[in-house]
């Protein structure tokens, strides 16, 4: 089960998270719903191609999008773009709405919005059932995340 390999990883960065079981959700608000949170609590992970073919996480809150051009400015190129669902499964292991960067099968680097910086998040979980908990500044220092104002 791939909140196995969640669990292992944040074990090993010293990262406490909760896993909590929750029904399947068909979007993001209705996982909100389902956790009794607004959008906002939940952060998505993105999985962000480079031109050079390697991938970057982007952490992002449930109500806001990815502002490319402040993203581009803060990697350092000038073409980024979203992977297919596909890609995205290749690079991470994860499918699309159970991607956090935790259990990955590759450690890609990590930007977190600034807007997340101080707060008790929830977010993807390696599988659709379930979703973890955890203190973003802690996240952010598990991963040596860049914070910038990505949205």
């Amino acid at each position: 089960m791939s909140t196995e390999r969640v669990l292992a990883d944040a074990a090993e960065r010293g990262l406490q998270i909760e896993v909590i079981e929750r029904p399947r959700a068909s979007s993001l608000e209705e996982a909100a719903r389902l956790q009794g949170i607004e959008p906002r609590d939940i952060v998505k992970t993105l999985v962000v191609k480079r031109s050079d073919g390697t991938y970057l996480f982007v952490l992002v809150p449930g109500d806001r999008q990815i502002a490319w051009k402040k993203l581009r400015d803060v990697v350092g190129v000038n073409k980024l773009q979203l992977p297919d669902a596909d890609q995205a499964l290749e690079a991470t292991g994860y499918e699309r709405g159970t991607i956090t960067p935790l259990g990955s099968t590759t450690a890609w680097p990590v930007v977190a919005d600034a807007s997340i910086s101080g707060r008790r998040i929830s977010m993807g979980a390696g599988d659709h059932r379930h979703s973890l908990w955890v203190q973003a500044d802690e996240l952010i220092k598990a991963f040596d995340a860049t914070v910038a104002d990505v949205t």
